[in-house]
């Protein structure tokens, strides 16, 4: 029998480094995206998955008619731990609209599950999308607390300690919660997620889709540290709004009051797609994934640049193994690494 889900106190929403029993990922399958590069994807991923099965389980959101193809493709990768589940999906990105897995302070583990609307009703169809989250926690027998406010796993950052952390350009858009105040929103992630404290950023950078999400800018490295995005060149259409949000962490404290360190970590050079609907792709160095022994990072085949973000996030993460992934192609379409996964934590003994 699947017990009763929690709230507020009841619950803690571990940091991303914590110990991992799997990453969630939603397989692609659609011709129409990814400028006719739907094959050069599909091995990234069996790239993603050989990295991620080093360390956890690969859990896969697919139809069931994809996966002999999609095994055929993890085979090919070297991929062994892996497990592929019969739950439709209208596209990749799984930090958005998979469940939010949270830890049971008596034990055991449970789903968060949000409304989504594909960032404010932007890519239509969602239906099977927004259905993830219901599916995985039927398929694993979690207990599940629901949510009528729309929010996508990419727009938070937590470090495991009650800080959370998320921008206003995404939670405060009337394309996701009109109306909704800050107070309000933060009770109610306080209420999913078993928060303490919230604090908010700006805007995000350019030709980012989703509006402005934290995880492309600001990522925890241990609960008293993070890496921020910077941009130094005035001319840069990331730099107002970075400069901004780099301001604001001046002020960033722990629940208990201590002063959080904010490590820069640079952008790439410009990625720019020529006849697409996006004239700057929102290509960032922070939106990696943290997976138990390892932190997997997307980089753009810029050699001076990748060198230098890849040296930094090392120092950030001692004794972790860090590892390089070409998310070119991924960021056509608005993403990268920690875009198109979901963590899912070990429970709570």
């Amino acid at each position: 029998m699947i017990p009763q889900p929690l709230t507020g106190e009841a619950l803690r929403w571990p940091a991303e480094w914590e110990p991992q029993e799997a990453v969630w990922i939603s397989w692609p399958h659609r011709e129409d995206l990814w400028q006719g590069g739907l094959a050069e994807l599909t091995e990234r991923y069996g790239a993603l998955c050989a990295a991620i099965a080093e360390q956890a389980e690969v859990r896969i959101n697919a139809a069931a008619s994809l996966h002999p193809s999609i095994e055929a493709v993890l085979r090919r990768s070297g991929v062994q731990r892996f497990c592929l589940f019969d739950h439709e999906t209208n596209d990749v990105w799984c930090r958005d609209h998979g469940p939010i897995f949270v830890q049971r302070r008596e034990g055991g583990m449970q789903v968060a599950d949000w409304a989504f609307n594909a960032w404010g009703g932007k890519f239509a169809p969602w239906d099977k999308d927004n259905a993830v989250p219901e599916h995985i926690a039927a398929s694993l027998s979690l207990p599940r607390l629901c949510s009528s406010y729309f929010l996508e796993g990419g727009a938070i950052e937590g470090n495991g300690e009650g800080l959370l952390l998320t921008t206003e350009a995404v939670l405060l858009n009337p394309n996701r919660n009109p109306g909704a105040a800050k107070q309000e929103l933060e009770a109610e992630l306080h209420r999913m997620l078993g928060t303490r404290s919230v604090f908010w950023l700006g805007k995000g950078i350019e030709g980012d889709d989703t509006d402005g999400h934290i995880d492309d800018m600001v990522r925890f490295t241990a609960p008293d540290a993070v890496l921020s995005i910077t941009e130094p060149d005035p001319h840069s259409p990331h730099y107002r709004n970075l400069a901004e949000n780099n301001e604001r962490l001046q002020d960033l404290r722990t629940v208990d009051g201590h002063r959080v360190e904010v490590v820069p970590l640079p952008m790439p050079q410009p990625l720019v797609a020529e006849d697409w609907r996006l004239e700057q792709l929102p290509a960032s160095y922070a939106n990696f994934l943290i997976c138990n022994g390892a932190v997997i990072v997307p980089i753009f085949m810029q050699a001076r640049e990748d060198d230098r973000a890849l040296g930094i996030i090392r120092e950030c993460f001692p004794g972790k193994k860090v590892i390089g992934l070409d998310a070119r192609r991924l960021v056509l379409e608005g993403g990268a690494i920690h875009c198109i996964t979901q963590q899912q934590p070990c429970p709570r003994a």
